[in-house]
């Protein structure tokens, strides 16, 4: 977009801005799409918003439940280990 001429808008009085169907095709950004704004010293940039609101600890902590014995990491290491081993015998890898 850089060698791309200027392309202007206008600001509304509710504060919205049209983003012009060329911008929005070059995108992929379909109505819906949440968009970050980031206030830079360049000036206003907008970016596809593909994560949610980050992820709290207190929100997720134990929504995986293990019961079993306990796994060391080593264990964890050599039977991940392994399966990629066995993948790629089969092509998989």
């Amino acid at each position: 977009m850089g060698t791309d001429p200027k392309i202007t808008t206008t600001l509304s009085t509710k504060g919205q801005v049209i983003l012009p169907a060329a911008v929005r095709k070059r995108h992929g950004w379909n109505a819906g799409t949440k968009l970050t704004v980031e206030d830079t010293p360049q000036g206003v940039l907008l970016k596809h918003s593909v994560f949610g609101p980050p992820t709290r600890m207190e929100d997720v902590y134990g929504a995986a439940k293990y019961k079993g014995p306990s796994v060391s990491i080593e264990d964890m290491d050599k039977a991940i280990d392994e399966e990629v081993r066995r993948r790629h015998a089969r092509g998989r890898y």
